[in-house]
């Protein structure tokens, strides 16, 4: 046999899973998974929806002011309410509000949505009741928490001592607590009223039903409702599943199926299960270790069919050369 005809074969057959490996596509990394719908949260210090009757007009003047209502993601904080209602109180402001502590919070993310209000030493005042409250409280905290994967959860609490009209009174969590006083009105309150439903929360510490008649300061009668402390949230649907990620045309014909599982670990295979990815992960691919495991990879059936086509062409080299050498003899 020609040497040198022995040499090309070995060469051609040594260098071609080096050409069949440098062509080998490469995978798409497993994409980060995306925000799923956003939540909501929602909170309020002070809401009122009051109509103030005036004696010498016969007409209503609503009362409709809100303290530190926020929508995540965002926060409020003040003290005082100062409201200014046309015919009451010689045009002086009315002062609604005043409270040592009044914050509101509400926050979001996709994996929780909260809302929180806090109120310290609050004293509410309607129009035509300059020195009398109609309630005074020492503490009240409303709190609304939706979680994915979680149950709603709304809690509120009422703290220390509370005064209705000048009278301290004593709440239910059982009904509404009626509390009237003659020649003033009467005022029905309803303790922690919490509600829940498969996404949703809310959280009221108090709500008031007023009806009282001052005849003082050109109010005739003062009528609606009052809510203190309210906070409510909805579940954020979670961040989506990431799909499986595509393969090309060679990746997805290649490899039995012990190479196909062990690669699935690391997100660079079609073939294997795939991992559900958190934000901190980043996709990286199969370490050597891993591939040394299996003693193959995706690339196998490349490698190993080049080599069977690159030995046959080597075998029809040697056949010819020995069909020259034997003429030759």
């Amino acid at each position: 046999m020609n040497s040198n005809t022995f040499r090309l074969a070995a060469l051609a057959v040594a260098a071609g899973p080096v050409a069949l490996l440098a062509a080998v596509p490469a995978h798409a990394a497993p994409a980060t998974p995306t925000t799923g719908g956003e939540g909501r949260a929602s909170a309020v210090v002070l809401r009122t929806g009051l109509d103030v009757s005036l004696l010498n007009k016969s007409v209503q003047v609503p009362l409709k002011v809100t303290l530190n209502e926020v929508h995540a993601p965002a926060s409020a904080g003040k003290t005082a309410l100062s409201v200014n209602v046309d015919g009451v109180e010689g045009g002086a402001p009315v002062s609604v509000l005043r409270a040592d502590v009044a914050t509101a919070n509400a926050t979001v993310d996709e994996h929780r949505a909260e809302g929180h209000t806090n109120v310290a030493k609050a004293r509410i005042h309607v129009p035509g009741l300059p020195v009398l409250s109609l309630i005074e409280v020492e503490k009240v905290t409303s709190k609304a928490v939706c979680e994915v994967g979680r149950k709603p959860v709304a809690e509120s609490n009422v703290l220390g001592h509370v005064a209705v009209l000048g009278k301290k009174v004593t709440l239910s969590a059982g009904g509404p607590t009626r509390v009237a006083v003659p020649g003033v009105g009467e005022v029905s309150l309803d303790l922690s009223k919490t509600v829940t439903t498969e996404r949703t929360a809310a959280a009221t510490a108090l709500q008031l039903k007023v009806s009282v008649n001052p005849l003082n300061l050109n109010v005739a009668e003062v009528e609606g409702e009052v809510t203190l402390a309210e906070a409510t949230c909805e579940t954020p649907k979670g961040p989506k599943t990431p799909e499986k990620p595509g393969a090309t045309d060679g990746g997805s014909t290649g490899g039995g199926g012990d190479t196909g599982g062990d690669q699935g670990d690391g997100g660079t295979s079609g073939g294997g299960d795939v991992k559900t990815q958190t934000g901190s992960d980043t996709g990286t691919a199969p370490t050597e270790a891993n591939l040394a495991e299996t003693g193959g990879s995706s690339t196998t059936p490349y490698i190993a069919g080049g080599a069977a086509l690159l030995l046959a062409v080597g075998a029809g080299a040697t056949v010819l050369a020995r069909r020259r050498a034997g003429s030759q003899g």
